[in-house]
């Protein structure tokens, strides 16, 4: 097999592959024995009419397509190895010549991963978030632990007010006829919660334990029941309990519940590393990226469209994903939101195209400084994989092909590259 590479874009190629007389012949041969049993020939039965003869009837084009499927797999594989290429997508295929006498000679046409022409991409200038964690923050955190941890107690003596949770049994009617989920028994609202209807849950307040009233209210004009949407609507509505919300105080005690802490003030320290921590995370995440779209800008590259189809399916799939851990299929997903796979397809198009085009400046600025992962680097990335799938760290290692080693030591030599980057910024 030979073959020869012309290239016709920055990011596209042509290989020609040419197979001589003889190894087609051997594959033709090949594909009559194999579908041989297929063929009716009167005088015959299946499978022992002689190849001279099929093709007589047929034509010798009756073998092409079973002989070409056998060999240019293999044709193109060689191509690809002996042009040094890295291929991204399908093919674009054209037979120029097939036959037994002149043998096989195809056109593939495919996009290739394509040249990045670095730019300045040291001592960029990015601005970084400021990551200080203050006192606030804190005792907002602390503020929200301490609302889950409150305890409901029973109200007898007092109306409702604010913040107060109800037990009411309501009916709605529009113009004096009830409607569709307009009514409900033993119903638990929050006082501001703004749960209900605009102007509900306000004339709730001062109603004491068994009383009655009747409650006008109108519904939002962009209400999701086109046929309530704007209406006046009158509620006939009872209260039947109050509760409270009782907080606890903010001391030792508390820090003992709630963590494994013996003090408030050593549950304060570690609220605040905590929150440390995914702050300047968060901020270096944001830092990476911004740094990285700077040397992108900086840079000439051309991606192949298969590279950004194959970034869309792969974000499409993890919506998927994430759609079935909440129980929602795609097909519903769709039909709900009044769209189209390809309507979603064309919202992650910019944001795929801009995702392979860091992905290969990254790459680029990899091999141009030369950097490779250092073995606690590749560590660190092996045991973030394993505390994602759940597994100890030596029994997640033992269970790697060498194909993942490798895709984890390319994830934290891309990490390397990041820090880098944020090192000559």
């Amino acid at each position: 097999m030979k073959s020869t590479m012309e290239k016709v874009s920055t990011n596209k190629i042509k290989l020609r592959m040419e197979l001589d007389a003889p190894a087609f012949e051997e594959a033709l041969q090949k594909a009559y024995l194999k579908i041989r049993g297929r063929m009716n020939v009167p005088g015959f039965r299946k499978g022992k009419a002689p190849r001279k003869l099929i093709e007589r009837m047929y034509g010798e084009s009756v073998f092409y397509e079973e002989a070409f499927d056998a060999v240019f797999p293999n044709m193109y594989e060689e191509a690809v190895k002996e042009n040094d290429i890295q291929v991204v997508g399908q093919p674009d295929i054209s037979i120029e010549t097939i036959s037994s006498q002149d043998g096989l000679a195809v056109l593939a046409e495919v996009y290739v991963r394509p040249e990045v022409t670095l730019g300045e991409y040291k001592n960029l200038n990015v601005e970084r978030e400021d990551d200080t964690v203050d006192d606030e923050a804190v005792d907002q955190e602390v503020g929200r632990v301490r609302q889950r941890n409150a305890r409901e107690q029973e109200v007898e003596n007092r109306p409702v007010r604010d913040d107060d949770i109800v037990t009411l049994d309501y009916a709605g009617t529009v113009d004096g006829v009830a409607f569709e989920g307009g009514a409900a028994q033993n119903q638990t609202l929050t006082i501001g919660s703004g749960q209900f209807i605009p102007g509900f849950e306000e004339k709730i307040v001062g109603m004491g334990i068994g009383e009655e009233k009747d409650i006008s209210v109108t519904f939002p004009k962009e209400y999701h029941a086109e046929e309530l949407a704007g209406k006046d609507a009158v509620f006939h509505v009872k209260v039947n309990a109050i509760r409270t919300r009782e907080l606890p105080e903010l001391d030792d005690e508390f820090a003992k519940d709630v963590s494994e802490f013996d003090t408030f003030e050593e549950y304060k320290a570690d609220i605040k590393a905590k929150l440390q921590a995914e702050a300047t995370r968060r901020v270096d995440a944001a830092f990476e990226i911004a740094l990285l779209e700077a040397a992108v800008e900086n840079a000439v590259v051309d991606v192949p469209p298969s590279m950004v189809e194959r970034q869309i399916d792969k974000m499409v799939s993890d919506m998927a994903m994430r759609m079935a851990y909440q129980r929602i299929g795609m097909e519903d997903f769709l039909k709900y939101s009044g769209q189209t796979e390809e309507d979603l397809r064309g919202q992650y198009r910019e944001e795929a195209e801009k995702r392979v085009k860091g992905e290969l400046v990254l790459e680029a600025i990899r091999k141009a400084e030369g950097i490779q992962p250092a073995e606690k680097d590749i560590d660190a990335v092996t045991a973030r994989y394993a505390e994602q799938t759940g597994k100890e760290l030596e029994e997640f290692r033992k269970s790697l092909t060498d194909r993942q080693k490798e895709y984890i030591a390319e994830d934290a030599a891309m990490i390397a590259t990041l820090s880098f980057l944020k090192a000559n910024a």
